[in-house]
C-alpha cells in the first residue's frame, strides 16, 4: 500500500459562496483553497452532536418519476391509518400485521425483503419452514417500501428482541439493514438478490442458492465484519450519518450512479452503469479536494472521485482495491486523479489490469513493484476526512446520496455480525 501522496496544488479555487452561507461550508470552502486552519476548525471526524434532519423537503419528490427512493431521508415517515412509523409489517400470508409482535419464548429471526427483488410468497414460506425446524417461533416479516428502505424495519425488529435478521434485496436494502444492526450484536444472514450483491460477493457467498443462506440463520457460522459509517455535511450546513457495508464514493462515480438509467438497469443490471460512466465522463471535471488520513498530515489534491471502501472487490472479478479486506478493521481509500485520456487509460490498466490481473502472479507483482503510476493512490487508515468546494455528488453502496462539501469516513472493526453457511471458508476474507 502507497504511502499518503505528497502535498499538492495543482488545483482551481473553488466556486464563490453566496454571503448567508454556513459557517461550516465556508470552511469547508476554505479548505479546499488550502487552508489548514479552517480544515481543523470545520472537522467532522471529532466527536460532535447528530445533527437530524428537522424536517423532510419536498416529501415524495424524491421518489418521483420512477418510485426510486434516490436520498432517503427525503421523505417523511408514514404516519397514515394510524401507523406508528415507517416500517410495515405483513403476516406470512402478506397480510398487513401489526407492527407490535405476539410475544415468544422461542428464539425469533425477522426477514427484511424487498418485494420488488424476490418471490415474496415462496421466501416467506422458505423462512417459516426452515424456522420451524429448527425449533424457532415464526418468523417477524417487513417489506421494505419507498419511505422505508429497511433500515426502520430493523429497528422495529430490534425491539422486538429478534434473535437473527435476514435481509433479501439489493445493495441498498443490505445497506440500509446493516447499518441499522451495527454495533447491535445481532447477526445478519444476507440472501442475494437484485443485479449487485457487492457485499454477498466480497463475502464468497452461494449467489443462487436460497436455502443454504436461509438455513445459516439458524445452524451456520457467525463471523464478525466491519462496516463503515460516513458522516457528511451538506451545502446548507447540515450534518448526517449513514452506513455502508461496501464502500462510498464522492465525485464521478456518483456522478456515474446518478446519471444511469433505471430503466437500462432492470434490463441488463450492473452493466447499465457503462452507460452511466460514459454519460458522465463528457462533462467530468476534476474537483479540489483536502483531504487528512486519521494521523497522518494534511493532503490537498484536484481529483475525479476519491472512494472509500470496507472490501474491494466489484462485479466481473474486477479488483478495484485489492488489498481490501472486510475484517481488518482498516478502511482502504483509493483516490482518482487521471490527467486527460492517457490518465483515464492508466486509472482503467490500474484498476482492470493490474489489480485484477497483474496481482494474482509473482512475476506481475514484481512489475508493479518497479511501475510508478499516480492515476490512482491508494491509502488506508482507521478514517478519512476530506473537504471541498463547491459540493459534490457522495455515493453509499451504490445509492446516490445527493451532495456533499464534507465527509468523515470510518470503519467500525467487527461492527457487524454475519452468518455464513456451516464450514464457510473465510481463509480469503
Amino acid at each position: 500500500m502507497a504511502a499518503p501522496d505528497a502535498s499538492r496544488d495543482d488545483a482551481e479555487s473553488p466556486e464563490n459562496l453566496p454571503a448567508d452561507a454556513p459557517d461550516g461550508v465556508k470552511a469547508d470552502a476554505a479548505a479546499a483553497e488550502g487552508s489548514s486552519e479552517h480544515f481543523d476548525a470545520a472537522r467532522l471526524g471529532d466527536d460532535v452532536a447528530d445533527h437530524p434532519r428537522k424536517d423532510a423537503p419536498r416529501p415524495k419528490d424524491a421518489a418521483e418519476p420512477d418510485d426510486v427512493i434516490h436520498q432517503p431521508e427525503d421523505v417523511p415517515p408514514d404516519t397514515s391509518d394510524e401507523s406508528s412509523g415507517e416500517a410495515q409489517r405483513v403476516s406470512a400470508d402478506g397480510d398487513e400485521a401489526p407492527i407490535d409482535a405476539e410475544p415468544t419464548t422461542k428464539k425469533r429471526a425477522a426477514l427484511i425483503y424487498n418485494p420488488t427483488k424476490v418471490e415474496p410468497e415462496q421466501l416467506r414460506a422458505r423462512m417459516a419452514e426452515m424456522a420451524a425446524a429448527a425449533g424457532w417461533a415464526e418468523p417477524l416479516f417487513y417489506e421494505t417500501t419507498v419511505d422505508d428502505l429497511g433500515d426502520d424495519s430493523t429497528r422495529a425488529a430490534l425491539e422486538e428482541k429478534v434473535d437473527a435478521v435476514v435481509v433479501a434485496g439489493g445493495d441498498g436494502t443490505v445497506r440500509a439493514v446493516a447499518e441499522a444492526l451495527t454495533s447491535s450484536g445481532v447477526p445478519l444472514t444476507i440472501v442475494p438478490s437484485g443485479t449487485g450483491n457487492l457485499l454477498a460477493r466480497n463475502l464468497n457467498l452461494p449467489l443462487s442458492d436460497t436455502d443454504a443462506m436461509i438455513r445459516a440463520t439458524f445452524d451456520g457460522d457467525i463471523l464478525p465484519i466491519d462496516t463503515g459509517l460516513a458522516r457528511i455535511r451538506r451545502a446548507d450546513g447540515e450534518i448526517e450519518e449513514h452506513g455502508f457495508s461496501v464502500m462510498a464514493g464522492i465525485g464521478l462515480d456518483a456522478a456515474m450512479i446518478q446519471n444511469t438509467r433505471d430503466d437500462l438497469k432492470k434490463q441488463v443490471g450492473w452493466v447499465a452503469y457503462v452507460d452511466g460512466a460514459a454519460r458522465s465522463l463528457v462533462s467530468a471535471k476534476p474537483f479540489r479536494v483536502m483531504y487528512q488520513l486519521n494521523g497522518h498530515r494534511l493532503h490537498s489534491a484536484k481529483v475525479q472521485s476519491v472512494l472509500f471502501a470496507n472490501c474491494g472487490a466489484l462485479q466481473g472479478g474486477v479488483a478495484l482495491i485489492p488489498d481490501a479486506s472486510v475484517a481488518d478493521g482498516r478502511l482502504d481509500v483509493a483516490i482518482l486523479q487521471p490527467s486527460g485520456v492517457l490518465g483515464w487509460l492508466g486509472v482503467w490498466r490500474s484498476i482492470v489490469w493490474d489489480n485484477s490481473v497483474l496481482r494474482k502472479f509473482r512475476a506481475g507483482r514484481r512489475v508493479l513493484e518497479r511501475r510508478k503510476d499516480t492515476s490512482v493512490r491508494y491509502l488506508r487508515g482507521t478514517g478519512i476526512e476530506l473537504a471541498t468546494s463547491p459540493a459534490q455528488p457522495i455515493e453509499l453502496d451504490g445509492d446516490e446520496f445527493g451532495e456533499a462539501t464534507r465527509v468523515y469516513t470510518r470503519i467500525v472493526p467487527g461492527g457487524l455480525s454475519v452468518a455464513l453457511p456451516k464450514g464457510h471458508d473465510v481463509s480469503s476474507l
